[in-house]
């Protein structure tokens, strides 16, 4: 992409767009960045892994008797 210049008008106006998008880019990073850092405390961490806790404890819960029922029907099976 070679563009033809005709004033230095343009290629400022080019310049300066280009600085600016630069600028724009590097305040997305520290957003990003700061974002990313306020997720990751430890009282958010520690939620996350209490409510996946509480969550495989429900499953658990409510697969055990299906498992059971399975290893009952395999076991009479194979008697």
């Amino acid at each position: 992409m070679n563009k033809k210049y005709t004033s230095f008008e343009e290629l400022d106006v080019d310049i300066k767009r280009a600085w600016l998008q630069s600028e724009i880019d590097r305040e997305e990073l520290k957003l990003s960045l700061h974002e990313t850092k306020d997720s990751l405390t430890p009282g958010k961490i520690a939620t996350t892994l209490v409510g996946g806790m509480a969550t495989s404890a429900v499953l658990l819960k409510l697969l055990t008797p299906l498992i059971s029922f399975g290893i009952g029907k395999l076991l009479k099976k194979y008697k």
